[in-house]
């Protein structure tokens, strides 16, 4: 892999900024769009584990419907794929065991070569403290996706935008989450600006390097 510079990254960055009014007319290209679910399965988590799960919502009638109780922000009907992100209620040990198995077989290993780091999973998510706030955790995973996420898009070219700003309870009750296991938790409109967002060229408004960075 050729990586790219530190002027293409710092570009990359200083480009994005969240989009507050897309283009509903520019949509995605499939294969661009491929990459970023790509990206979403390739982020990183805690063990491994991967305790989420992504819906892309590219239906308009369901993003209108999703529209009152996001804060009636028009980037979840405007945007070209909406993503929310949802993340596990609970932990079972056959979700581990799941996982194991996984492992296994992507690595062409026996699975009780394996007991060690399952038996340290479950001591620390089944058995341990974190057993009791494992929707907390798990939201936590989902945010690491999401940061990656908004990297790749803007690596791409694709705008983004995350929320919060939305009702996790009434969002399960649409999407059907309710008993399955997951429920919501952020949100992130993609697609294009549109050419009238005024704050597409506004400066960005950061605290200096060294009152947010300290080296030790």
């Amino acid at each position: 892999m050729n990586p790219i510079s530190t002027e293409q990254l710092t570009a990359a960055q200083e480009w994005r900024y969240a989009t507050k009014i897309f283009d509903p007319a520019r949509k995605i290209p499939a294969a661009t769009m491929a990459a970023l679910e790509e990206a979403l399965v390739l982020s990183p988590s805690s063990f491994g584990l991967q305790p989420y799960q992504f819906l892309i919502i590219t239906d308009r009638a369901v993003r209108e419907k999703l529209l009152p109780f996001t804060w009636g922000q028009k980037q979840v009907t405007d945007c070209s794929h909406y993503v929310v992100f949802t993340a596990r209620t609970q932990l079972s040990e056959e979700n581990i065991a799941s996982f194991i198995k996984r492992i296994a077989e992507v690595r062409d290993i026996a699975p009780d070569s394996l007991t060690g780091y399952r038996d340290m999973m479950h001591g620390n998510l089944i058995a341990g403290p974190r057993s009791n706030v494992i929707p907390e955790w798990a939201t936590r995973q989902a945010y690491i996706a999401l940061g990656n996420l908004m990297t790749s898009a803007a690596l791409l070219g694709v705008d983004a935008c995350p929320i919060e700003g939305f009702e996790p309870e009434k969002y399960d009750e649409m999407l059907t989450l309710n008993g399955s296991g997951f429920a919501s938790c952020v949100c992130c409109a993609l697609g294009y600006r549109a050419a009238g967002d005024k704050y597409a060229t506004l400066p960005k408004v950061r605290f200096p390097a060294d009152e947010l960075v300290h080296r030790i």
